[in-house]
């Protein structure tokens, strides 16, 4: 019986060339608990499939957009990450990573499940190295991914560098490919943590410490 376009996946493939594209949603759509729609078309839930042969400031640009954008978990297909590049994505919340020269039908198909019930599925070898990588930040001080030096997350800093500028809510959350229930969240969230008082406060301290 055929599954229910509500209970399947909604995946949007990302891809450098039409022939990728083309071979990444012939894959997918086979798999009878996918359904591949347009990019951006902003069903619920979407998995966005990026393939990128490196990862170079364009490939970074968009993940980074995938990564904002409201309840989009991202699988990312690669060729190679260097050490450097590994942490620019785990600092993005990419749920997947996926080896080109892994990417089967099947191995394609775990990636987006993982994804879509909002867990991790990397490479074996990549956690390793992850691991390692972390562990040797961490004896030597650096700051871990996610955690930057102001004590604010990324999407922190992004939201209140927009009021910053003045923006509303609604425009903050157009900006940002977010709900404004998200932004409203992230600025309760900040100023409840840090113990400010309001929007004026949090940039107040913001421009203060230097995080914007």
């Amino acid at each position: 019986m055929a599954l229910s376009s509500r209970a399947r996946i909604p995946v949007e493939v990302h891809a450098p060339d039409p022939l990728s594209f083309a071979g990444a949603t012939g894959l997918l759509r086979r798999q009878p608990e996918v359904e591949v729609v347009e990019e951006m078309a902003g069903h619920p839930g979407t998995v966005a499939l990026l393939l990128v042969d490196a990862l170079d400031e364009t490939a970074l640009s968009r993940l980074r957009r995938l990564a904002r954008a409201e309840e989009t978990r991202v699988v990312l297909v690669a060729r190679a990450l260097r050490e450097a590049e590994l942490l620019q994505v785990v600092e993005c919340g990419v749920r997947a990573i996926v080896w080109r020269r892994e990417a089967t039908e099947d191995r394609l198909l775990q990636a987006v499940r993982a994804a879509a019930r909002g867990e991790g599925d990397l490479p074996s070898d990549l956690i390793a190295r992850l691991i390692a990588q972390l562990g040797s930040m961490q004896r030597s001080g650096e700051r871990l991914p996610g955690t930057p030096a102001s004590g604010l997350v990324q999407r922190e800093v992004d939201v209140l560098r927009l009021v910053a500028d003045g923006l509303s809510t609604e425009e903050v959350a157009g900006k940002l490919a977010y709900s404004e229930r998200t932004v409203k969240n992230v600025m309760h969230g900040l100023t409840t943590r840090l113990h400010l008082r309001n929007r004026a406060h949090a940039v107040a301290y913001a421009l203060r410490e230097g995080y914007i």
